[in-house]
Parts: structure tokens; sequence; C-alpha cells
């Protein structure tokens, strides 16, 4: 199995933000201004499937914290890793698709720890990362008559994760389950100029509740208006779960009903409390589960 040392001396090999002192110090010492820190942990069989392969869980690990950054408009300053050492070819794959998805969003390493996985032990992953110079809207911040908008499109994780399951399907809609892209480009512009912010991690209408309730107003949703890829129309086409699925990592946001925009503007804000959805008009009962929430296990 490999050592903590041999996996610290690979990641040395990553690109290092100054403050990680090479990696040989237990402490980082930070001098970057005002930060946003944001948490994620991938628990395996929960968050992941023991069948996905190690690469993508890396990716989906830094990714998922990366789209929290996305969400207040920051720029990625770097990320502490906490892993537990198992199988060497695990560990190898990991590190691989670990080097790829820093690379690709310019994250750099501060620091983290090992530990050891017991034998046949379920995967729990934690990163924490940090970001810069953000705007940084908050989820409370929408205003009644505003306009609810979200980027790109929806559905298609929870279509890939039935495809890693069994399912037939495109290979983009897998790609978009194992490998979320964090929309640190749009948070960016969007930041500064939206009255409310945060990304769809855990499924379309249960995030746009939980901002209702931050900014204690009612939301509305039109499922006619929620934005399907091609690839999720070939797959199944349903809306409604579509916005209850999750791992999208979209940007949700509200904004003035004249926002200029490429988002999709998918309903609105107004006084009240809680969530109503409709069909091009017509009102539509709320499903048994906006989304996914962890439960206690009996």
């Amino acid at each position: 199995m490999m050592t903590e040392a041999e996996f610290i001396a690979a990641l040395r090999r990553f690109p290092l933000h100054p403050a990680a002192r090479g990696l040989a110090d237990d402490t980082a010492l930070l001098d970057a201004g005002p930060l946003v820190v944001t948490t994620d942990t991938l628990v395996e069989g929960v968050h992941f499937l023991p069948t996905d392969p190690a690469q993508d869980v890396a990716w989906k690990l830094v990714a998922t914290n990366l789209s929290d950054l996305a969400a207040k408009g920051a720029k990625p300053e770097g990320i502490l890793l906490n892993y537990p050492l198992g199988d060497d070819a695990w560990d190898c794959a990991f590190l691989e698709g670990l080097a790829d998805v820093l690379t690709t969003f310019d994250t750099p390493i501060i620091g983290g720890d090992t530990v050891t996985l017991p034998p046949n032990a379920p995967r729990v992953l934690t990163v924490t990362a940090f970001g810069s110079d953000a705007a940084a809207p908050a989820r409370n911040g929408a205003r009644n008559g505003d306009a609810l908008y979200v980027t790109g499109t929806i559905g298609d994780a929870g279509a890939g994760l039935a495809i890693a399951l069994g399912k037939q399907g495109a290979a983009e809609l897998l790609a978009a389950y194992r490998r979320p892209q964090p929309r640190l480009a749009d948070g960016r512009i969007l930041a500064p100029h939206v009255h409310a912010m945060m990304d769809v991690s855990d499924g379309l209408l249960i995030d746009a509740s939980r901002m209702a309730a931050a900014s204690n107003l009612a939301v509305s949703v039109d499922l006619a208006s929620i934005p399907l890829s091609d690839a999720y129309r070939t797959f199944s086409g349903d809306r409604l779960a579509a916005a209850t699925a999750g791992d999208d990592y979209q940007i949700l946001f509200a904004a003035p009903q004249d926002f200029v925009t490429d988002a999709t503007q998918i309903g609105g804000f107004s006084t009240g409390s809680g969530l109503t959805l409709h069909d091009c008009g017509k009102p539509v009962p709320l499903p048994p589960s906006l989304g996914y929430e962890h439960q206690p296990r009996g």
C-alpha cells in the first residue's frame, strides 16, 4: 500500500500554493485578503458509486467545492485535501484525476491530511476550498418581484447516475454525473449584479425553496421553462425528474425581471412562503421529494 510519505511526495509534483510551504509543515500561511471558504465531503455509496472510476471521483470531489466558490463569484485560491489511503491502484488513479481537475481549473494545493482506510471501509473524502476576490452574494438576498434564473441545463447528472447504474444513455450524460463543470466564469460575471446566488447541488426545486426561505419569500417555478439538453430530452425529457435529481452544479440566482443574461428565467419571488409549481400556468402538485436530503439511518 502507498505510504503517507509516498502520497505526499506525489502531491508535491502538483501545483502548490506558496502557503503550502512545499507540504513540509503541518500548517499553511495564507495572505490573500478576504477569503471565501467552503468544504464538501464525498462518501462512497452516498455521493459516488463504488464502481465510479477513481479519476472521476477526484474530479467530482474538487469540482463540487469549486461550484460553491462559483456561486460566490470567487476565484479559486487553493484546496486542502483530506484523504484515506487504501489500495495502490485506486490511490494512483485518484492522483491522476486530481492532477487533471486542479490543472483544468488552475487550483493549487495548500495542504491537507492523510489517514489509513480500514479494510473494506467506504472511502470518505474531504476537500476544503478557498476563494478570493469574491463579490459573494448570499442566498438570502432575493427581493419581492425578482425573477429566478438558472444557468445551463438541468437533469443531465441525474440521468448520468441512472446510466452509471446500468441504463442506456448518452456518454455526455454520464460525464455530467461523474465530471461536473463548476460555472466559475459565469459566477464571476453574475456575482456583482445579482441579489442572491447559490449552486444547484441537491436539486433545482429544493435549492430554489432554500433560497426563498432564506429570503423570507415565496417562490414559483415554471416546469415548462426548465432548460433541458438534447441528450436529456432523448433519454427521458421528464422535467419534474430533472428538477429533483440534483448534482447539476449550475448557478441559481435571483435578479430583476429585466436582467440581461444568457441564463434561463424559470420562475419568480413574491411575498409569502413556500414553493409552488406550474406548467405554462397550470398548477402542478409538489412531488413527495423536492431533491436530495441526508437522512439518519436507523
